[in-house]
């Protein structure tokens, strides 16, 4: 491993998940040189969002802005992973990924199945998506669906920094694509802990919040509201278990299982529509695994089926924690 990107890594400093993905970056590009970095804005301006900031100064032939075309960016990496680098693309906003979605359906997720394992490809795709940040339209989307329907594709979602940067370097050290997407609202939220790639890998979901009389299943930035609705909760005497399942893609069915065996009732949480988002594999997964343990029907908390709305309505349209709330007194009560 390289040496700490920050030298009071190890006295348990409080990072943002910006400045844990920069060390992720840094990281891994110390410890391989084929780890490329490139994307729109990513090496002067240091990303939109400042993860990269500083990355081109210290590798200026592995970190380069590219043209604004994503489908180009993207196939970019093909060509890239056939030669034998390691790509991390950022597509700037969640939104502007959709134009490279034929690259990612057609030859990033079909590639290595295609070629019967020949070729691997190591490629990241880094998309801060999510709502949170006021942003206008196309800037703020819940796009998980795509990337989880589209077979060969790995998909995660880190919701506090540490995680963010032990699920980096383990998906830039995967020989499969992995869909990276970050959730924009917690950017700058701060976590204490050590930047480390031991602990839970891809695939495996923890339990944040202990809890027996339901259990809140989310990702990205709705384990924070979970948590905040599993305190609101617990002033009511009910003492409510709280799962990030990090990984979208592969799902990780034992805490599912788990879960539902555990608590009889689970309500899952997500930003993006309801209808086929994937709270209905969830819950379908879970009627699936643990039926006869179910004390209730799954519940989903989820965005609304219309089109992301613009700024001044974005809270009346993610899962606030009141409709949490509401949605554990539906389980419980049932």
């Amino acid at each position: 491993m390289s040496a700490p990107i920050a030298t009071d890594r190890e006295r348990g400093t409080a990072h943002t998940m910006v400045g844990a993905l920069n060390a992720a970056l840094r990281d891994a590009m110390r410890d391989d040189e084929r780890v490329l970095v490139f994307g729109e804005d990513v090496g002067r301006l240091g990303g939109v969002f400042r993860v990269t900031d500083g990355l081109q100064a210290e590798f200026p032939d592995r970190v380069f802005d590219t043209p604004i075309s994503e489908a180009g960016i993207v196939g970019a990496a093909v060509g890239l992973a056939f030669a034998g680098w390691k790509s991390v693309v950022e597509l700037q906003f969640d939104a502007f990924s959709y134009p490279a979605l034929e690259q990612v359906i057609d030859h990033v997720a079909k590639m290595r199945s295609r070629t019967l394992g020949r070729v691997e490809m190591p490629i990241v795709l880094r998309i801060p998506s999510f709502g949170g940040i006021g942003g206008k339209e196309h800037h703020g989307e819940s796009p998980e669906t795509y990337y989880v329907h589209t077979a060969g594709l790995k998909v995660v979602v880190p919701s506090g920094a540490i995680d963010a940067y032990r699920l980096l370097r383990r998906s830039i050290a995967d020989p499969d694509p992995v869909v990276f997407l970050e959730p924009k609202a917690r950017y700058w939220a701060k976590e204490p802990g050590e930047l480390t790639v031991d602990g839970p890998g891809i695939g495996e979901a923890v339990t944040v919040r202990e809890g027996r009389a339901c259990s809140l299943i989310a990702y990205g930035a709705m384990v924070a509201r979970c948590l905040e609705a599993a305190d609101v909760v617990a002033a009511e005497g009910l003492d409510v278990r709280v799962v990030d399942l990090r990984s979208l893609v592969p799902l990780d069915d034992d805490a599912l299982r788990r879960a539902a065996e555990e608590t009889g009732r689970i309500v899952i949480v997500h930003e993006a529509p309801k209808t086929l988002g994937l709270g209905a594999e969830i819950a379908a997964r879970v009627m699936e695994l643990a039926f006869d343990h179910l004390e209730a029907p799954p519940v989903r908390v989820t965005g609304w089926d219309v089109p992301y709305p613009p700024a001044a309505l974005e809270e009346r349209y993610r899962p606030s924690v009141a409709r949490i709330v509401a949605g554990i007194r539906r389980a419980v009560t049932y």
